[in-house]
């Protein structure tokens, strides 16, 4: 049977790529071909923002009230699908089903909703003067936005990002990863479904070089959200700094969970810092990947530590035993292979896993990896520097707090970090001292979305989440009246 082919979404009809190039779509638990993604290029881009910029002022003119309630829409019907949603980002991205079941399909659900509460309760300013006048400032939307949405966590993150959008009254041209489409092309489907206008919400599939490029270059979108690496970040932020676009960048990082002799180590407190090293096969910008210990508990700690490690399944995604899938690509494969090698040139101690593992049947050919601990690396050590994003966390020890922050602030990166302790001063004190964008303070990826969410340094530019997406995907204007 041949690889179902899928659509991009422009102008509310689902459409091949005008040059009919496809790009195969691989099933990352069996190395296997599923499905086809169009290989788009600029003039797929032209026609996609030439279709938002004539939906745009309708849209823009559109209530909150109604606006809302397309989302609310597109929400029921993704959650009326949620099972076919879940296999389908499963397969797609080698996560277990599981996760996609009981994180990903929901979380996008939650964001579709959030934003289309959200909008309808959102309130300007106003601020009256002595002199006899008064301010107010409306937001009003941009006008055409681009958003671009990572591999790891693809309905997630890619509703992250229109949700707010849409809500604010923009139109949309998305370009979701290459390398997980699937999801995105189906809730392409629905938007049509739930009765949301041609041209205001597009899909453009394809590769960086040629759909990312020509969307963020395009002198008609007005903005740019993209979540990804720094370098392809970094490369963003030139390619608009000379339209005075506005960007929001959420990139990479080197989260540190930081444990203190004072921690409330409970069975669950410490399955909880094993899941923020290795859930998602460590593909979450927000995962702990440098655990710092403090050294009058180290040894203990490490013990208890490895047990719970070695105990972590790695199988077919399908298997509701499975605690860890499959890495998302061949590649990115290869790129955490490298990484574990690295460790072991720069001299690390390999504690558990750091090796390719096995399956047999029909995950036979597929790229997975063992949970791997690394011990006796430097903090400035390559390793302890650079982001793998896999199933790879290094042990760091440290003395005291002052070392701790050290440590944990010893990287280009700022996303996030997890700090354990049951000293309330302290966390309050390490917490304010910590550079990165978020703090958990005795737990992980506990997310509320009305909070800023983003990193600072080389992890990102500008928050999203809650108030501030909206106000990044709207422009400011001061009226004053005099009376």
């Amino acid at each position: 049977m041949s690889p179902k082919r899928l659509a991009n979404l422009i102008d509310g009809r689902l459409e091949a790529p005008r040059a009919n190039r496809w790009l195969d779509v691989f099933e990352p638990a069996t190395g296997a071909v599923f499905a086809q993604c169009p290989d788009s290029d600029a003039s797929d881009i032209d026609a996609a923002v030439a279709a938002a910029r004539r939906a745009a002022p309708a849209w823009a003119a559109t209530s909150a009230d109604n606006r809302s309630h397309l989302l609310h829409r597109l929400a029921d019907l993704v959650e009326a699908r949620v099972e076919e949603f879940a296999a389908l980002e499963s397969r797609d991205s080698g996560k277990p089903l599981a996760l996609a079941r009981s994180l990903d399909i929901p979380r996008a659900v939650s964001n579709l909703r959030y934003f289309a509460a959200a909008i309808v309760s959102w309130s300007s300013q106003s601020h009256a003067m002595e002199l006899g006048a008064i301010n107010y400032t409306l937001r009003q939307p941009l006008g055409v936005v681009g958003c671009i949405s990572p591999w790891n966590l693809p309905l997630y993150l890619f509703t992250w990002k229109i949700a707010p959008a849409l809500a604010a009254g923009n139109t949309v041209v998305a370009k979701p990863s290459e390398i997980t489409p699937c999801t995105a092309a189906l809730l392409g489907e629905l938007t049509i479904e739930a009765g949301l206008p041609p041209g205001v919400f597009n899909i453009v599939q394809g590769r960086g070089p040629g759909v990312g490029q020509p969307l963020i270059e395009h002198r008609q979108v007005k903005a740019v959200s993209f979540t990804g690496s720094t370098r392809t970040g970094e490369m963003i932020a030139t390619a608009t700094a000379t339209q005075f676009k506005k960007v929001s960048l959420e990139m990479g990082g080197k989260n540190p969970a930081i444990v203190f002799a004072d921690a409330e180590l409970s069975d669950a407190n410490l399955d909880t810092i094993v899941r923020s090293g290795f859930a998602n096969q460590g593909e979450i910008c927000l995962c702990g990947s440098r655990l710092l210990v403090q050294r009058s508990i180290y040894a203990n700690f490490r013990e208890r530590y490895l047990e719970r490690v070695r105990a972590l399944r790695v199988g077919d995604p399908n298997e509701a035993t499975s605690d860890l899938g499959a890495l998302v690509s061949k590649e990115h494969f290869d790129k955490v292979m490298g990484c574990i090698a690295q460790a072991r040139e720069e001299g690390g101690d390999i504690l558990c896993g750091g090796h390719a593992v096995q399956l047999d049947g029909r995950c036979a050919n597929g790229w997975y990896v063992a949970p791997t601990v690394i011990e006796g690396l430097a903090p400035d050590a390559v390793t302890n520097q650079q982001e793998i994003f896999g199933p790879v966390v290094s042990l760091i020890p440290f003395d005291d707090e002052a070392e701790a922050i050290a440590i944990a602030n010893g990287t280009g990166y700022g996303l996030a970090a997890s700090l354990w302790t049951t000293d309330l001063s302290r966390a309050h004190r390490v917490g304010a001292e910590l550079d990165f964008g978020i703090v958990w303070i005795n737990c992980w990826l506990l997310r509320d979305l009305r909070t800023p969410f983003g990193g600072t340094k080389q992890s990102g530019l500008g928050r999203e989440g809650g108030e501030e997406a909206l106000r990044f995907f709207t422009e400011p204007k001061n009226i004053c009246i005099r009376y």
